[in-house]
């Protein structure tokens, strides 16, 4: 396994729940040999414990930031080499020539029967001639770069509109080229599957879903009442600081004019600046990260994941419903999930529709009730990392 991002511990962001998951589940019945970068963040601790969990594990330190060009000079540089290349700088930076150098030692000396890039940004340390040496060749790719591009771009939440449209005709270049070294790919909803299907052509496509730790979000014990919300995620991701934003500046305001105790707590790792700042207004709750994640989400009334950007399915949602917390979420935040019918949760795409629905939950008791049975229903019979890990098997044929 191939995992620029360490996977651990399993609670800071998407990729590395998703890692750490189907790692642990592989590890059951294979020897499990995984190779990825540490950054400064990554402590002794967190390196042993995940040791523990694999048979091999070789780490690298991963590329500094910092050593990037800065200003004009440097854009120019990293765009140019992308145009000539046709691979982008979020994988050129990431490809550490030891590292490269150990996966094609290990390749070579016939160590492995299968390899699995862990994100599509590790497809770099890949090259084409594995298929003929490896028996299966796997990128999950979580979702498409060039899709995540284009939605932010028809959203209006590009941070950078110019960059990102000189970009995007390159990144569906770039994603059709590197998936024929693969013999096999993997997203995680239907939706991805439909987007993705023309960039793949005859290269099979597999859904594998995300699940939880049904241990880790417990069913909540009693309905907290109050009017409360919480959202959870990464809170350096673009997609979460945007929803973020979203919430604080769109949807709390005129909920408080209902509910004048609302009060919205963004819960996540690494807040940024423009997170942070969302604390001064009245009602909202920066907590950086904590302890248990759970705990946070058992004293909501509500959870909210109202996201415009960013596919895949959201572990933030799976989580929420699995702790018992009735949601309320968008198309995007919903991605994946069967919940109309029956309802499982509520659905809303506009800021009149947030607060309305949202005040359907504060006001109803009852109907938090059953869209909190519902959820975990759902969870515990479609969504766990057991049945996402025996997916996983079944495309990389073990079992």
């Amino acid at each position: 396994m191939i995992s620029a991002t360490f996977p651990y511990p399993p609670t800071l962001g998407g990729t590395q729940v998703r890692t750490f998951y189907l790692l642990k589940h592989l590890s059951q019945r294979h020897a499990v040999t995984l190779v990825t970068q540490t950054s400064p963040e990554v402590s002794e601790a967190d390196v042993v414990d995940l040791r523990g969990y694999v048979d091999k594990l070789v780490c690298f330190p991963k590329p500094n930031p910092a050593d990037l060009k800065r200003g004009t000079m440097g854009k120019v540089s990293r765009f140019a080499n992308f145009l000539v290349t046709g691979t982008p700088p979020s994988t050129t930076y990431l490809m550490v020539p030891a590292m490269q150098a150990w996966i094609e030692d290990w390749v070579t000396s016939g160590q492995c029967d299968v390899i699995t890039c862990e994100h599509s940004v590790n497809e770099g340390f890949v090259q084409p001639s594995y298929r003929q040496r490896v028996g299966k060749v796997v990128v999950d790719i979580h979702s498409s770069l060039y899709g995540t591009l284009l939605n932010q771009l028809e959203t209006g939440t590009a941070e950078k509109p110019w960059r990102d449209r000189l970009n995007l005709g390159l990144m569906r270049r770039y994603e059709g080229q590197y998936v024929k070294k693969f013999s096999d790919l993997v997203i995680t909803t239907e939706e991805d599957r439909r987007f993705f299907e023309p960039i793949a052509g005859q290269t099979p496509l597999h859904v594998v879903p995300n699940g939880v730790d049904l241990e880790a979000f417990p069913y909540r014990n009693a309905d907290p009442g109050g009017h409360s919300l919480v959202f959870v995620g990464a809170m350096d991701y673009i997609a979460n600081v945007d929803t973020a934003q979203y919430l604080a500046t769109e949807i709390l305001p005129p909920l408080r004019q209902r509910y004048p105790e609302a009060t919205l707590y963004l819960v996540g790792n690494k807040p940024t600046e423009a997170v942070q700042a969302l604390a001064q207004y009245p009602g909202v709750v920066v907590t950086g990260r904590v302890p248990s994640v759970a705990d946070y989400l058992h004293r909501a009334t509500v959870g909210v994941v109202p996201m415009r950007i960013g596919f895949g399915i959201k572990n933030k949602t799976l989580e929420a419903m699995a702790a018992g917390v009735p949601v309320v979420a968008s198309d995007r935040g919903l991605e994946g999930l069967a919940v109309d019918q029956p309802q499982r949760a509520l659905r809303a795409n506009s800021t009149a529709e947030y607060v309305n629905a949202i005040g359907q939950l504060f006001d109803d008791a009852n109907l938090r009730a059953t869209l909190s049975q519902r959820g975990r229903e759902l969870i515990e019979s479609t969504f766990t990392w057991d049945r996402a890990g025996d997916a996983y098997e079944r495309v990389i044929g073990t079992i």
